[in-house]
């Protein structure tokens, strides 16, 4: 299929964009391997410390020779995060959950393409406004944390019409070739996809979480504000699983009044430090982890109901491709 403008842009083969998984998912190995074969991978390091930053980018530069890009949440920072991404000379950088403006032009003049993603139109004109890029536009199915409330098909179109000229990303939803289409019908020029990723081999989720979004449906999916400690007030899609069902159980009680609150679900490894890992945090389980899925943080968008397997990053890209080109014949004929 034909190259978008973005993607000449960007440097890459395919409109194709891993999205900056939180919960340690999209690391060095996955980002280069998106990359690699011709989309753009994406490093989530929102919450992670400028020192942890310097060494991941270094990591996946030695995976890569391709473009790729590092994801930060605004609540997250701390001070000196966007700082190493500017003298670790990352090509892309994506902003997410508030107010860009402040870290647009000190990124700009240091080469970077700043990518903001949003869940509005408002929010698109800000940040256009603000001199970013590219913008995301992240429709309500999207799975992890959700900024608006509008559908992909809806919001992509009125974003696109909003900040012209600036390119417009679809994410939420997408999992395959004919969504990549739907989503460039709508005048996105790429498309980001979260949820398809996490089911990959370079995805750091641990594989049973792998296994139970190839399992699920789109009905399996929740709209919550649950899985709130450590980042308040930010609703999310995910899993339905027994701490949603419990909560649901007990009527939906406040946070302080919830079942089991309190009480520690499971442990990772972070270096040489077992973690312990609150019910209702927002940490997703990594690979290592060691307790109760259950009761852990499931992020998945609705395309979970479109995924059917766990493979390599690569192949993922490149069949959706293939899908993208078979569709877009079939239009033709």
């Amino acid at each position: 299929m034909p190259k978008t403008r973005l993607c000449n842009d960007l440097g890459i083969d395919h409109p194709i964009l891993c999205a900056p998984l939180g919960g340690c998912c999209a690391g060095p190995e996955l980002a280069a391997a998106v990359s690699n074969a011709g989309g753009l991978g994406f490093l989530g390091l929102g919450g992670f410390p400028a020192a942890a930053i310097r060494e991941l980018v270094r990591d996946t530069r030695k995976r890569t020779a391709k473009p790729f890009g590092v994801g930060l949440l605004l609540p997250n920072l701390r001070g000196g995060e966007v700082a190493a991404c500017i003298e670790e000379g990352v090509p892309n950088l994506l902003l997410f959950w508030g107010d860009v403006a402040p870290h647009v032009d000190e990124a700009k003049r240091a080469g970077i393409r700043v990518f903001a993603q949003v869940g509005s139109v408002d929010e698109a004109k800000a940040a256009a406004a603000a001199g970013v890029d590219v913008i995301v536009a992240q429709g309500f199915e999207a799975g992890g944390h959700v900024r608006g409330t509008t559908s992909l098909a809806v919001l992509v179109p009125a974003v696109v019409q909003a900040v012209a000229p600036v390119p417009v990303v679809a994410a939420g939803g997408v999992a395959t070739g004919s969504g990549l289409l739907a989503a460039l019908g709508l005048g996105a020029q790429a498309v980001m996809m979260g949820t398809r990723f996490v089911a990959s081999d370079e995805s750091r989720a641990s594989h049973e979480y792998k296994q139970r979004i190839v399992r699920s449906k789109a009905e399996d999916t929740v709209y919550t504000g649950l899985f709130d400690i450590g980042w308040p007030s930010a609703p999310h899609r995910v899993l339905r699983n027994k701490a949603v069902d419990e909560w649901e159980a007990a009527g939906r009680p406040a946070p302080g009044q919830r079942p089991g609150e309190g009480t520690s679900v499971g442990s990772i490894r972070l270096g040489t430090r077992s973690i312990d890992v609150p019910r209702y945090s927002v940490m997703g389980p990594p690979m290592g982890y060691q307790g109760d899925l259950d009761y852990m943080v499931l992020y998945a968008g609705e395309s979970c109901g479109l995924v059917n397997d766990i493979k390599p990053a690569g192949a993922i890209v490149r069949d959706v491709v293939a899908e993208a080109k078979a569709g877009l014949q079939k239009l033709r004929t």
